[in-house]
C-alpha cells in the first residue's frame, strides 16, 4: 500500500530531466526504495502535479520548451503543491541559475554527473528536513 506523507508504503519522487539517459539512472538509483515517477518536460511535471501529489522533486534546469525555473516557478504557485521540497539535479552551475533556484526555495542543488550515493543521501536529509520520513 503506498500512500504519501504517512508512514505507510515508499516515499513518492518525481523526476523532471529530458535526457532519457539519466532519467535511467536516476531511476536505477531509486526504484528499490522509492516509487519513481519520470517525466521528460517541465510541462509534462506539472500536468502531473495537477492530478497527483508527490514527497519529493528532482528537476533538471536546462529542457526546451519549458526549463526547470520556470517550472519551479509554476509549481511554487500551485496552492497545495508548493511546499514539496525540489532538488535541482542539473548540469548548469552559472551563478544565475543557482541563485534564481534557491529564491524559489530548493532543498539542494546536485550538479550532474551525480553519484548514486550521493544522490540518495540527499534525497533522504531532504525529506527529513522537511519532516516526510
Amino acid at each position: 500500500m503506498t500512500q504519501t506523507g504517512d508512514g505507510y508504503g515508499k516515499k513518492r519522487i518525481l523526476v523532471v530531466d529530458d535526457a532519457a539517459i539519466i532519467l535511467s539512472r536516476i531511476w536505477d538509483a531509486l526504484r528499490n526504495d522509492y516509487e519513481v515517477t519520470m517525466v521528460n518536460s517541465g510541462i509534462r511535471a506539472l500536468k502531473y502535479l495537477e492530478q497527483e501529489n508527490t514527497d519529493l522533486i528532482l528537476l533538471d534546469i536546462r529542457m526546451p520548451l519549458k526549463d526547470g525555473i520556470q517550472t519551479l516557478r509554476e509549481i511554487r504557485a500551485m496552492k497545495d503543491r508548493k511546499d514539496i521540497p525540489v532538488i535541482m539535479l542539473t548540469g548548469v552551475e552559472d551563478s544565475h541559475s543557482v541563485l534564481e533556484s534557491a529564491k524559489l526555495g530548493i532543498c539542494d542543488y546536485i550538479l550532474k554527473p551525480f553519484h548514486e550515493d550521493d544522490l540518495r543521501n540527499r534525497i533522504q536529509r531532504a525529506l527529513e528536513q522537511d519532516g516526510r520520513v
